[in-house]
């Protein structure tokens, strides 16, 4: 299942995948999801589409911030 919630991927992420989301993780994954030029950004594109890229983004920028 793909999250489609902030309460949904925060559980997929912290305890279906067991991810602890530090400071460093988060600033790691916003640096390649932010980079449009980045190969990893570009297939998640492909995969997922450009709207669910933005939601991932607010949701990591949401973590960062909690």
């Amino acid at each position: 299942m793909i999250p489609t919630t902030y309460p949904q991927w925060y559980q997929c992420i912290t305890e279906e995948c067991g991810i602890p989301l530090t400071p460093a993780f988060v600033a790691g994954r916003l640096a390649i999801l932010e980079n449009p030029a980045h190969q990893e950004t570009r297939r998640f594109v492909s995969l997922y589409g450009q709207a669910h890229l933005r939601l991932i983004i607010q949701w990591y920028k949401r973590a960062a911030a909690s």
